[in-house]
Parts: structure tokens; sequence; C-alpha cells
């Protein structure tokens, strides 16, 4: 049994006298590494031998004998049911190790059911960006509280942290997503940390995919004589807005090209700026207004 340990030891890359969070860590790192999902067609085979290696290394260094043995009643063949617990869990171990004369992660692969690596859901988590956060990006500290495993067995609460670059034109419901740092479950790989971008209103803009939506009330004279208004967009430049030959009427839209939401991915390219026009009327007018106004409208006749 000692040289086996060794032979654990050599595939997590670590000293033999590690402590268990070293191990811990160091099957965290590999998982990431070697997870067939992040593998193309070409290396996968190769990838998921690692990847079982490195998971047969974690349990057994771990003294997960027990859990192991559960999980095989429950998983494995009938052939493999009716065999003892400790043949089950050794014979597997020995028959990884022996299969060839070198030492080595493809002779540490342990031939009990692919079912033993299923993967706990997703931990699923929410950050909230405001619409200037995701029109500049940024970078962010997201603080959470996840499930672990402790040597006893044991689920203990663990705070954690991941830093997060907010690229510019990310939009709500943007997944951003960390291998193996979501909740842990005892006889299964650890959850990955799914977090999803939300946006925060605003109390100006409201987004429209890659546009900017600006909506604002008029008064009708300004909106029939002319009207000049102006506001800051979201990287703090202040924008002014004439409308001196154009006259504002119901559902009236301005539109400016290139000022609205950066497109992700798209160096250089933005949406548009749409200010939507709310007309104010008058709720009494004198007879002087009555009269000016009719001279106006006659005019346009």
């Amino acid at each position: 049994m000692r040289n086996s340990k060794e032979v654990y030891y050599k595939i997590l890359n670590i000293p033999t006298d590690s402590s268990p969070q070293e191990i811990r860590n160091a099957y965290k790192n590999l998982v990431k590494k070697w997870h067939p999902d992040k593998h193309p067609p070409s290396s996968k085979s190769e990838a998921e031998s690692h990847f079982k290696a490195i998971t047969e290394a974690y349990e057994a260094l771990n003294d997960l004998q027990e859990n192991r043995a559960t999980l095989f009643q429950e998983m494995v063949t009938g052939e493999m049911r009716s065999r003892p617990k400790s043949d089950r869990i050794l014979g597997s171990r020995k028959e990884g190790i022996r299969s060839t004369g070198n030492v080595g992660i493809q002779n540490a692969i342990p031939s009990f059911s692919k079912s033993i690596l299923r993967k706990a859901p997703p931990t699923e988590r929410k950050l909230e960006c405001t619409l200037e956060e995701l029109s500049t990006g940024c970078k962010k500290e997201f603080k959470y509280t996840r499930d672990t495993v402790a040597k006893n067995g044991l689920i203990e609460k663990k705070e954690e942290t991941v830093k997060i670059k907010v690229k510019p034109g990310w939009k709500k419901g943007t997944k951003i997503t960390y291998e193996g740092l979501g909740d842990e479950r005892r006889g299964y790989l650890p959850a990955d940390l799914v977090i999803y971008i939300s946006e925060k209103k605003h109390s100006v803009f409201k987004r429209s995919g890659n546009d900017l939506v600006l909506k604002t009330e008029v008064p009708l004279v300004c909106a029939l004589t002319g009207w000049t208004f102006s506001f800051r967009l979201l990287n703090g430049e202040k924008m002014s807005c004439m409308f001196n030959d154009e006259i504002i009427y119901p559902g009236y839209e301005k539109v400016f090209k290139g000022y609205g939401m950066p497109l992700a991915g798209e160096k250089g390219k933005r949406g548009d700026l749409r200010i939507k026009f709310l007309i104010v009327f008058p709720k009494k007018l004198t007879d002087e207004q009555r009269l000016g106004l009719v001279e106006i409208l006659n005019q346009c006749k």
C-alpha cells in the first residue's frame, strides 16, 4: 500500500508529506486543467485518462474508502456489487496501478464505472452591475458562501472570493463559469460556480439590446417652436440636443448613431442612443393664447 500512495502523490504532483488542504488545492488545479469538456476532440481521450487518475488519487489520499464503497453499491454493475467492499476498492486501485511496468498517470487509471465521476449541480449566483460598469468594463471582487466537505465528511460553510473582469458590452444574463468552485457534496466532483450578470436600474437610461433609450418630457410650445436640453452620457460626458428646425410630434424619436452600449467582442462598435419625447399639453389656455394658436394653425394650411 505504501507504493500505491506514492503513486497517488506523484499523480497530484505534490510531496508525500502534503497536508489535506494542499492535497485539495492540487486536486482542484489539476481538475481545471484536465477536465474533458475543456479539451478539443483530438486530446479529449488523453484528458479523460488524466481526469480519472486525478480523481482516483484525490479520493485515495483523503481516505474516502467507505464513501466510495457505498457509491459502488449504488452505481456499478451487478458483478461489482457481488464482491466484498474491500475487494472492490483495493482491486480497482491495484488493477489500475499494475496495468503496465511503468509508474505514471496512465498506470493509475481506476477501473470503476464512469458514473462515480458525476458532478454536483452548478452553484448559481448573481452579480449586479450598473450600466456604467457594463459600458466601460470593470474589475469586481465577488464574495459568496459555498458548502465544503471537511476531512471528517461533514459539510461546512466557507466564504470564498473570486475576481471578475466585466467586459464592455456584457448584457443581463451573461454567464461566467468557474470550474470546481461551487458547492461540494460527498461522493461527487465539486460543482461549478456559475455567475449570471444582472443590470441595476438606471435613473436616466434604459437598455434595449445594444441601444440606450432616454425618455424626456417637452412642453407643447417648445415642441412646436424649438427646444434645447442637456444630459450626461454613461461616461460622464455632457451632451446637448437642439431642436430649432424640427417639430417634435407625438411618437417622434431622435436617434444618435454610435452613442449606445458597446458591442461585446466587437471593438469600436456601439449601439445607438434613442431619445423618445412625451409632449406635455397645457391644462388651460388664455384667450390670447388661443387666438395665437389659431393664427399659427392657419399659417400651416
